[in-house]
């Protein structure tokens, strides 16, 4: 078995303790852009799950009774310490997951904003006193954490997934156990390590890993949980909602996307081209928010396809820790045929492939930047979440039409619109059916602005002031004089 030196082994971290599991079975860690085997992952099992639900339930009685004052001075201390071990930990990423080291290094410096913003909210979480029908009655809310959380996350961004819920739920006084990917574990562990060397109470912050549909079948129905916050396919996003609404349990659901970015005449194109393109790329188009269905108005539609096409064919591909490397592997291997069926669907339905569409070499799991144009509706990939760095162009004449197309789908996570028309603008931001729309510039993600989608993209938002919400009960207390 190979293993990279650079390249930590993960353990479980329960009750305050990084330890193997139970029954000392791993799971082989692979570098994408090698195809070797770096390392591996403790592998939980239900002692270990009975373990970490004993460990939480202990950690929320703890960690509830903490002031917000005294949570947010821990978070920050725990931001900081990321930000400090920031390149390290983005060496790790890149090994584990492919993306290049500065995008890695980004990720993880944003994680330590996130972990900020949410410091910053545990101390605004507040209650109101409600004028009374009767004199000397006082009536006021008081927000209170709603219990032991179980995070669900995948491995396209394994640092920006799991800080989103990790701050939120401590920052309400939550306890939490996450399950993080088993593909990318080591940085996901390198953040709660943060947190753990800022302090963290044993049993507040819990991490496991293992076979994922066992774990959260487990967990999920289990007493001790009171909330769920899962990102990842909306096929299985729909499964753990439904147990969670079984079992009564809150839930927090990020699901797929198929967003449209729509491009008029009137936009700036240059810049249309240039933010979009980095969108598209970014992570190899393994992004939830990622562009796929480019909607182009007619007068203006040959001329944006060809420098969006130019914008990919000067794409550097290869290993994330190569300095020149804009775009690293596909992090797993699966994804190459997936994307080559929808490819091919598309252009035996009459599109036009005007750049990439195959893998690049036979070590690593590299694909071409690819742009396809003229794709019919009927095409797969005008249906499914190619989850790629593959772009579809199709134009479009009309605001009606676009928007049309736009809402077509059942997805409504991201969607982006560059015009230069303010009444163009204004229709788009309330009438396409998504949870967040940018135009003429890229601005999601941000920790102090709402993240999440409609529809089948889910509910709930994690960013901004209301993301501290779905950790927290609103609870009435009404007195009279005695």
């Amino acid at each position: 078995m190979a293993q990279n030196s650079n390249y930590p082994d993960t353990q479980l971290f329960i009750d305050g303790e990084w330890r193997p599991g139970a029954e000392g079975k791993t799971i082989d860690v692979v570098d994408p852009a090698t195809e070797e085997v770096i390392g591996t992952v403790a592998h939980a099992t239900k002692t270990d799950l009975d373990a970490a639900l004993a460990a939480v339930e202990r950690g929320f009685k703890t960690w509830s009774a903490v002031s917000a004052f005294e949570r947010a001075k821990l978070m920050r201390k725990a931001a900081n310490l990321l930000r400090e071990r920031s390149d390290r930990i983005a060496e790790i990423m890149t090994f584990e997951q492919g993306k290049p080291l500065a995008e890695a290094k980004g990720e993880v410096m944003a994680g330590a904003d996130v972990i900020d913003w949410f410091a910053e909210e545990a101390r605004r979480t507040y209650g109101q006193v409600i004028p009374a029908r009767a004199p000397g009655v006082m009536q006021m809310t008081v927000k209170l954490p709603v219990g032991p959380v179980a995070a669900f996350t995948p491995w396209n961004f394994p640092i920006n997934q799991v800080v989103r819920k990790l701050s939120g739920a401590v920052a309400a006084g939550c306890s939490i156990i996450v399950k993080a990917p088993e593909e990318t574990p080591a940085s996901p562990a390198e953040l709660v390590r943060a947190f753990v060397d800022a302090g963290i109470p044993a049993g507040v912050v819990n991490l496991v890993y293992g076979v994922p549909a066992e774990i959260s079948e487990y967990l999920i129905p289990h007493p001790v949980i009171r909330k769920i916050s899962f990102t990842g396919s909306t096929a299985i996003g729909k499964h753990l909602a439904a147990l969670a609404g079984t079992h009564m349990k809150r839930a927090t659901m990020e699901l797929g996307g198929h967003a449209p970015a729509i491009i008029f005449e009137d936009a700036n194109l240059d810049k249309a081209v240039k933010v979009l393109a980095a969108a598209k790329y970014r992570n190899a188009g393994q992004v939830c928010v990622s562009p796929t269905r480019f909607l182009v108005q007619d007068r203006v539609y040959d001329q944006v396809v060809d420098a969006f096409t130019d914008a990919a064919k000067a794409i550097k591909v290869g290993n994330g820790r190569e300095e020149d490397t804009k775009m690293g592997p596909l992090a797993n291997e699966r994804r190459i045929p997936a994307l080559e069926s929808l490819i091919q669907d598309a252009v035996d339905n009459g599109a036009e492939l005007k750049t990439g569409g195959r893998r690049i070499g036979n070590k690593g799991n590299f694909f071409e930047p690819t742009v396809l144009s003229n794709v019919p509706k009927e095409a797969r990939i005008m249906n499914e979440e190619p989850f790629g760095p593959v772009a579809v162009f199709n134009p479009f004449s009309t605001v009606d039409e676009v928007i049309e197309e736009s809402n077509r789908l059942p997805y409504g996570l991201a969607s982006y619109a560059f015009t230069g028309s303010t009444e163009t603008a204004q229709q788009l931001g309330t009438r396409i059916e998504a949870g967040m729309t940018t135009i003429n510039h890229n601005g999601l993600a941000l920790p102090e602005v709402p993240f999440g989608g409609v529809r089948d993209s889910g509910y709930g938002t994690e960013g901004g002031s209301e993301a501290i919400d779905a950790y927290l009960v609103t609870k009435l207390v009404t007195q009279a004089s005695a």
